[in-house]
């Protein structure tokens, strides 16, 4: 049984999928996200080494509460341990654990998506985070393109994976109104979408900053509030019913003309 970098273990987390769960930060991730509240989980080579039944161990000390919950493994980046993650949820599967995986998907291949199908067959929820639609504005953001998320987005629908979307609204010029109705757009062309959170930008993690010697990148732009990413939320739901609308459009049409 192979062990994984863990940063840190969360006992009782309530928003990193369906129920009360324990959450997993795995340590290192290639993305480096302007307003990341986690830098210290970038390097790899940070956290301690754990496996998967010492986390199992301490799921079970908690187990009465995590009914309707389960593991939730972030980070971090859970595909850079994509083998650790592996086992640590086969083995919660037997357990009748449910899993959940919270992921950029920057890691994946789209040259060999099988690599992934090992993991993906004892997951039963995907958090998938969408941080732009347009690769330059995510280039930015980020510092990688999105091509390769955006890959594993429709490999997860291909391999019908249920998925729930979170997005970061920060203000209307990062996030604006057209990046957002497109971003719609391409949620709409999936079919294993079950929900779709849109996150207010927040500035808890400048103190982390601050003890790593980092400059914090969006220095001097305030938190967005709850009401602005309510907005941004029913901006891309906007999206996503427009293609909703011209698909079924599409396949009355095909269906009239079949008869």
């Amino acid at each position: 049984m192979s062990e994984g970098r863990i940063h840190s273990l969360e006992s009782f987390g309530t928003v990193d999928g369906p129920g009360v769960r324990l959450v997993v930060f795995v340590q290192g991730c290639p993305m480096r996200c302007r307003y990341c509240h986690n830098p210290d989980t970038w390097r790899a080579e940070g956290g301690q080494w754990m496996s998967p039944e010492e986390i199992l161990q301490t799921y079970k000390r908690n187990e009465a509460f995590y009914r309707g919950g389960g593991i939730t493994v972030t980070g971090g980046e859970p595909l850079g341990q994509a083998e650790f993650v592996r086992e640590l949820f086969a083995a919660a599967k037997q357990a009748g654990i449910h899993t959940c995986l919270d992921t950029s998907g920057i890691l994946f291949d789209p040259e060999h998506p099988e690599r992934v199908d090992a993991l993906l067959s004892v997951t039963d929820l995907v958090l998938l985070d969408l941080k732009q639609i347009d690769p330059e504005c995510h280039r930015w953001l980020t510092g990688q393109d999105n091509a390769r998320i955006l890959a594993f987005a429709r490999y997860l629908d291909v391999k019908q994976i249920p998925v729930w979307i979170r997005h970061v609204y920060v203000n209307e010029e990062i996030n604006p109104p057209a990046q957002l109705f497109a971003l719609g757009e391409f949620l709409g062309s999936l079919h294993n979408v079950k929900a779709v959170d849109v996150l207010a930008y927040h500035t808890m993690g400048i103190s982390k900053y601050e003890q790593l010697g980092l400059a914090y990148p969006l220095a001097g732009i305030p938190q967005a509030t709850m009401d602005q990413a309510r907005q941004a939320r029913t901006e891309i739901l906007k999206g996503m019913r427009e293609v909703r609308r011209k698909e079924k459009a599409t396949n009355s049409t095909k269906s009239s003309e079949g008869c």
